[in-house]
């Protein structure tokens, strides 16, 4: 039978202080309150975000892991969009939430998911939550080429 061992990783008060802080002063509230839930919702965008840096910064993830998180903050932060935010408003967003989604499913093969759990700053299992942005972008790309392409199956 294959066992993971638990990784436990303590991270510095000096990396959790800022955006942990901020985050919390963001979505306060209780833990399935209405406020909480869109709070979370507002806020899920930088967590995916601020795990990539964190685990971009982590010893223990292989260097090409560390590439892709590179290169989905890079998209995330470049000022070229396939639906940029000046233009689209708050629905530019989704294909920034839809890289970085990507980016984070992909390295998740390379990492330990202790290690990812443990540089979550969100509320929640950081795995189930990449796995909701995950499948909720697929059903929305396989959608999109369905209507594009009549016929086209995914």
């Amino acid at each position: 039978m294959n066992q993971e061992a638990n990784v436990t990783i303590d991270l510095s008060s000096r990396e959790r202080r800022f955006y942990d802080r901020l985050r919390e002063s963001l979505a306060s509230g209780r833990e399935g309150s209405l406020i909480a839930r869109v709070g979370d919702l507002v806020l899920l965008l930088p967590d995916l975000a601020v795990l990539l840096f964190r685990l971009m910064r982590e010893p223990r993830v292989p260097t090409g892991a560390k590439m892709i998180a590179f290169l989905g903050l890079g998209y995330l932060v470049s000022p070229i969009d396939l639906l940029p935010e000046v233009i689209f408003g708050p629905i530019g967003l989704l294909d920034d939430l839809l890289v970085v989604g990507a980016a984070l499913s992909r390295l998740m093969n390379y990492v330990h998911p202790d290690v990812v759990r443990a540089h979550w700053p969100g509320r929640g299992d950081a795995l189930e939550s990449v796995q909701r942005v995950t499948d909720w972008a697929e059903q929305k790309v396989r959608g999109g080429l369905r209507r594009l392409i009549p016929g086209a199956r995914g």
